[in-house]
């Protein structure tokens, strides 16, 4: 039996039909208290999903369907380490890479000195790029980084040292992710091969996306350097799972770090993958980061369901996606140095829980995941907006901003600072319009101007539901804990699910196959039992 057919499941179903599934927000928010009822703080995040179609039955309905598919044991067999990845058989113990030691048992704690072992390598290498004493063939310190990666091995890093920009960093650094080449040939120009290190972070060492950059990249060294194994010792580090492969490669074990098969890509940014983000911030703040995840690791394993929030955001999701069909999600950060966190959160989601099949095996017989796709708020008002306020379809959005920001010297009038300050409260402002009026649409529009409305052109049905995540302000504790939120809360959707979040067998099919079709480039003839599409394709590439 699947969940759909489970009794919490249809109890949530028979709610949604006798109303609730055609409530109004714009009537939901006649209750005067109900911001106060539906929304979570922890430190500095404070959540807030009273626009959402929901009532406190929901809630109580969700918790059940939660407490049914054992989500709190759940829970504890992620944070302890069992092997929660079953269809890999083994556990996905992310959360381990920032426990400092503290608050975990089982697995989880006896992983805990390689953790630090790893921290403290990368914690040497990360002060020796940054304090300059790395130097590159012609003895002159290291002046750029460019990280070499694909999916979580550069979105991670890319995501949070973007963020993080208004700190200073002794190093410029620079992220290569396309396989095309593009990106490769037109960041190369601008360096110099002398103060240049390259960092090659793969977990299998074999994607052919970021080795083949690193060929060119290492083509590029040999233009200036003779000697291959000056190129290897002073000009690249390898971040893998795979120690052997880096040393096969041609990278001395000295300049490797290490991570473990049980931290999967789209969870790697806390292990040495993060290395950029340490070189960008330091390891103390990168520990501070880290201090953030585990802020949220310990209320997503201690606080009571229907006061954890990403159990509760999980289940609304889900809410949305199986009872109120809606089956699309905008991420709208209102700061631009959140410009990454969409693309992040696309594969940190779809990756997850883009999946069809139950643990069991059997296909499953209702939807799972969303699409998710989003972009920074003020560009997205210009762009996309037009369709959440007056398309055909619903979509569920997350709205994310910081209350504060940290570049505006507290207490002084500088003009710079009075105009910075006069920005993020027009973006604030903005965000928290275009909340209100997807949520309440024509009854949002003053009295004073409903005449210049009244036409069916200009017609706002609302009741987009939405969530507000506010962080006190853009450091690395409140990204961390941002960034555990979402991962918790896709696990969450998972179990209900019932479906593995921790595998990507559709990624990896789409590797093989790509590898056939290289070789059918190289070798027409190899074309000829492909599908007339593809065939045609390859031949006007090898032609």
């Amino acid at each position: 039996m699947g969940v759909e057919q489970s009794p919490a499941w249809q109890a949530l179903q028979v709610h949604c039909d006798s109303g609730m599934g055609s409530a109004h927000l714009s009537a939901l928010f006649e209750d005067t208290s109900r911001t106060e009822k539906f929304s979570l703080e922890l430190d500095d995040l404070y959540v807030d999903f009273s626009k959402n179609r929901i009532s406190e039955q929901t809630l109580e309905h969700l918790i059940n369907l939660a407490e049914q598919q054992k989500l709190p044991a759940a829970i504890q067999a992620l944070l302890t380490g069992e092997k929660v990845n079953d269809t890999e058989d083994r556990p996905a113990l992310h959360t381990a890479l920032r426990a400092h030691g503290y608050d975990v048992t089982g697995e989880a704690a006896k992983v805990q000195p390689d953790v630090e072992q790893a921290l403290q390598k990368m914690a040497v290498m990360a002060e020796k790029i940054r304090s300059k004493h790395w130097r590159g063939y012609s003895g002159k310190p290291i002046t750029d980084v460019v990280n070499i990666g694909v999916g979580g091995s550069d979105l991670g890093p890319l995501m949070i040292t973007h963020s993080l920009q208004t700190i200073d960093s002794p190093v410029n650094l620079h992220f290569i992710s396309s396989i095309d080449g593009t990106q490769t040939s037109n960041l190369l120009k601008s360096l110099k091969q002398e103060t240049t290190l390259f960092i090659l972070a793969s977990k299998s060492f074999t994607t052919i996306d970021t080795l083949s950059n690193a060929e060119t990249a290492k083509d590029w060294l040999q233009e200036c350097i003779e000697d291959d194994a000056v190129i290897y010792a002073q000009h690249f580090i390898g971040v893998s799972t795979k120690p052997d492969k880096m040393t096969e490669w041609g990278i001395p074990p000295e300049n490797q770090l290490l991570f473990w098969d049980w931290v999967g890509g789209r969870y790697s940014l806390w292990s040495a993958i993060g290395l950029p983000i340490a070189l960008k911030i330091g390891m103390k703040r990168f520990r501070e980061l880290l201090q953030g995840a585990h802020i949220m690791d310990q209320h997503f394993a201690t606080a009571p369901l229907a006061q954890n929030i990403p159990v509760v955001l999980g289940l609304i999701d889900v809410w949305n996606v199986n009872f109120l069909n809606i089956h699309d999600k905008a991420i709208l950060p209102y700061d631009a140095r959140l410009k990454y966190i969409p693309s992040y959160l696309e594969q940190l989601v779809m990756e997850s829980n883009g999946k069809s099949v139950a643990r069991s095996g059997e296909k499953v017989a209702y939807r799972t995941c969303p699409i998710l796709w989003g972009e920074v708020g003020p560009n997205a008002q210009h762009a996309f907006y037009q369709l959440l306020h007056q398309g055909t379809q619903a979509v569920m959005c997350d709205f994310i901003a910081p209350v504060e920001r940290d570049d505006i010297e507290e207490g002084s009038q500088s003009e710079r600072n009075e105009s910075l300050r006069h920005q993020h409260e027009l973006a604030m402002a903005n965000c928290f319009a275009q909340s209100r009026v997807l949520m309440l649409g024509d009854d949002a529009i003053p009295e004073s101007l409903k005449s210049a409305f009244d036409s069916p052109f200009k017609h706002y049905p609302g009741n987009q539901p939405s969530n507000t995540i506010l962080m006190k302000t853009i450091s690395p504790k409140t990204l961390g804990m941002l960034i555990a939120l979402y991962e918790h809360k896709t696990y969450v959707e998972g179990v209900i699910w019932e479906i593995n979040p921790f595998d990507q067998w559709g990624v990896e099919l789409g590797k093989l196959i790509a590898k056939e079709a290289y070789s059918a480039i190289k070798e027409p003839a190899l074309a000829e039992g492909f599908d007339s599409s593809t065939k045609a394709l390859i031949d006007r590439v090898a032609k």
